[in-house]
């Protein structure tokens, strides 16, 4: 395996890791700025009121997108990990 080809594989196994991240973190970025919002408004400032809901909002997500990451995880094995093993 050359050189350019481990960097290929490389930054397409990145370009898979923002893809995959991407729905998590903009679901905690709008949950953080709407708890900051309402903390500012309500003056409120409690660190259980910003974790829990970020934290329940995350999950959520990440229920809901398990088949896309799953599925974009297999393809990206299936088609440039496994063959970059057998062909040597």
């Amino acid at each position: 395996m050359t050189e350019a080809a481990i960097f290929d594989v490389m930054r397409q196994g990145l370009w898979i890791a923002v893809t995959i991240s991407t729905p998590m973190l903009l679901v905690a970025l709008a949950a953080g700025v709407v708890i900051g919002l309402l903390q500012a408004l309500t003056s409120v400032q409690e660190m259980t009121l910003t974790f829990v809901p970020k934290v329940a909002a995350m999950l959520a997500v990440f229920w809901v997108s398990m088949s896309f990451m799953t599925t974009t995880l297999v393809g990206f094995f299936t088609g440039t990990i496994i063959p970059a093993i057998v062909g040597g």
